[in-house]
């Protein structure tokens, strides 16, 4: 038996191909807006970080209704560092909308998210989207999605998936790329046909929590889709712990999901995905269910981290300028918060209560929580991303990336000659267009910092694209940043003056007038080593003028770092200093005699 009425869809993505620009044409096309109400782009990226990097990065549920069927779209993220969020998400669908650029074709994101809902038995639905684009090539497209899930060992029955060809933004999809349709209704009858209903299981109720939300006014709501039973308000029923534990408890109130908001209902059909009110101290994987005879589900299985970082207070001469949340209880109490619903996370407190070691995906994941908490109001300091090693076998094993950079044949040189610097191998080299398609394993610590020396090369031309592969023999050492830092020798703000003079022993980046501390790396050195400099010194002035003599000073403006950019950009010795107005580099010992002592020691 399964319940017609119901589809639960997850759409999966590379990042930037079109999967939230795809539910606001859904959303449109079933009119849940008033006609004169305005509702604007991206209508799912609802946070602000979402809307400035133009990503996804957390998962949410929409529902439309389409010939007297309910379709639940779940909308996830294509990076692989928000994996967590995938790997949840994926257990609440019967199928998935996989969407692939008609140009760029399968990356590797796209191979993350695919291969995970085909290991759940999920059954896909190929969108081969943009195909109003120039050089758009959908024909290889589509061989390059059926060899991909071939070598993902799909089942006979994925391989048979139905491929839809269209233009997310023209709104219009069709079963051939040469014949566009009107509208999107090809596709959402695709939907119908192809999606399995959820089936229908009875027996004791079963809800495992795969998401969470929060209200001021009635505290943690737990979200997720009823695998068994009928759930009904104010049952008494019980959450399975981790621990094993069985927690009986209530629910309050459910609510369904009805277009962008949720409807209050008496109870919830098995294979609907609700929200649930009422339930204390749960977690996510937590599972729902009878308190006289529980059934728990298997928890969700989430990737292991493979990198982490050093997170401080802040103890720069700044401190407490500019944040409202400053102190080490702050900071604690804000990642252990985190841990809740970033399932992909992991907190580590160390012999000191003011240094968290914080584990993430990647350099992503950890930034885009540092610049949540930097716009919330906090004041931190972030140490130099570490990857983490394995011993397998005795034998010391580190995380391996697949890197996959598009970029034009004219620079495509020196992109092999960096990578293979950095100890990455170039495994696949082939036209794209008017493109140099170029595939690299790389070690996750060669890609640290990797970005801005690629961009610079190839004039900003370079796309590129990673995702962790597995994890393989220790590759050696790999050579870091060549170039020293400029480091300011007192606090106050710098001067025109002494900036002009000092402009040929590297770049800048602070401006004339700029506040700066002692300690704080000002700029890069043209050399290897460190350099200690003076911008506050202004002009000595005397009595006598010359006409002629003054001349104006011409200054580079300041190179300006983004928060991921100066996490890569950082040496062992330094913090990126992080607060509400601020994204600052410093020196971790300020003074500069205890600066020497501590790199003696790390030569030792």
């Amino acid at each position: 038996m399964v319940n017609s009425s119901i589809r639960n869809i997850a759409i999966i993505a590379h990042v930037d191909h079109g999967k939230t620009t795809l539910v606001d044409k859904i959303i449109h096309y079933s009119h849940l807006f008033r006609d004169n109400q305005e509702s604007g782009e991206l209508i799912l990226d609802n946070n602000d970080l979402e809307r400035e990097r133009g990503i996804t990065i957390l998962s949410k549920n929409v529902s439309v209704t389409y010939k007297g069927v309910k379709i639940n779209i779940i909308d996830t993220p294509g990076h692989a560092d928000f994996g967590g969020e995938v790997e949840r998400v994926l257990k609440m669908s019967d199928g998935v909308l996989l969407l692939v650029d008609a140009f760029e074709g399968t990356m590797p994101q796209t191979r993350f998210v695919l291969s995970k809902a085909l290991g759940l038995g999920l059954k896909p639905v190929v969108i081969v989207n943009k195909v109003d684009k120039p050089n758009c090539r959908p024909d290889e497209v589509h061989e390059e999605v059926f060899d991909l899930m071939f070598n993902l060992d799909a089942t006979e029955e994925q391989l048979e998936f139905k491929t839809l060809y269209g233009s997310g933004k023209n709104g219009w999809f069709s079963r051939d790329w040469r014949e566009p349709s009107n509208d999107i209704t090809p596709l959402l009858d695709t939907i119908l046909e192809e999606i399995p209903a959820p089936p229908i299981r009875e027996g004791v109720p079963q809800m495992q929590i795969t998401s969470l939300d929060y209200n001021a006014f009635v505290g943690r709501i737990a979200i997720g889709r009823v695998y068994q039973g009928t759930l009904k308000e104010g049952a008494q029923l019980a959450l399975t712990k981790k621990d094993g534990s069985v927690k009986k408890t209530k629910v309050k109130e459910l609510m369904i999901f009805e277009g962008l908001g949720r409807q209050k209902v008496s109870e919830v059909p098995c294979g609907d995905i609700c929200a649930v009110v009422g339930l204390e101290a749960f977690e996510i994987g937590d599972t729902l269910t009878s308190a006289e005879n529980p059934e728990a589900l298997p928890r969700i299985a989430i990737d292991e981290p493979t990198m982490s970082m050093l997170f401080t207070i802040n103890n720069s001469p700044f401190f407490g300028k500019e944040g409202k949340f400053v102190t080490s209880r702050h900071l604690r109490d804000r990642l252990f918060k985190e841990t809740e619903k970033n399932l992909a996370l992991r907190i580590e407190e160390t012999d000191t209560e003011d240094k968290f070691l914080v584990y993430g995906r990647g350099v992503l994941h950890l930034s885009v929580l540092i610049e949540t908490m930097r716009r919330e109001g906090y004041e931190l300091q972030v140490g130099q991303p570490q990857v983490l090693f394995r011993m397998i076998d005795g034998q010391r094993h580190e995380p391996i990336e697949l890197l996959v950079v598009d970029v034009p044949e004219t620079s495509a040189g020196k992109v092999i000659e960096l990578v293979t610097q950095r100890k990455g191998e170039l495994k696949i080299m082939e036209p794209k267009g008017d493109l140099q398609h170029l595939e690299f394993e790389i070690p996750a610590r060669g890609i640290i910092g990797l970005r801005n020396n690629v961009l610079t090369a190839t004039s900003g031309e370079a796309i590129m694209t990673h995702r962790f592969k597995e994890y393989q023999p220790y590759k050696g050492s790999i050579p870091e940043r060549s170039n020293g830092s400029l480091i300011s020798s007192e606090t106050g703000k710098g001067t025109a003056y002494a900036i002009d003079k000092l402009q040929d022993r590297g770049t800048f980046f602070v401006d004339p007038g700029e506040e700066v501390y002692i300690g704080q790396v000002i700029g890069e050195n043209s050399r290897e080593n460190d350099l200690v400099v003076n911008i506050q010194k202004g002009k000595k002035l005397t009595n006598v003028r010359a006409s002629g003599t003054d001349d104006s000073a011409k200054i580079v403006p300041k190179k300006n770092f983004s928060l991921e950019e100066a996490l890569e950009y950082i040496q062992k010795d330094e913090y990126v200093e992080v607060t509400p107005k601020a994204i600052r580099m410093r020196k971790i010992y300020l003074d500069e005699n205890e600066r020497k002592r501590y790199a003696s020691k790390f030569a030792d």
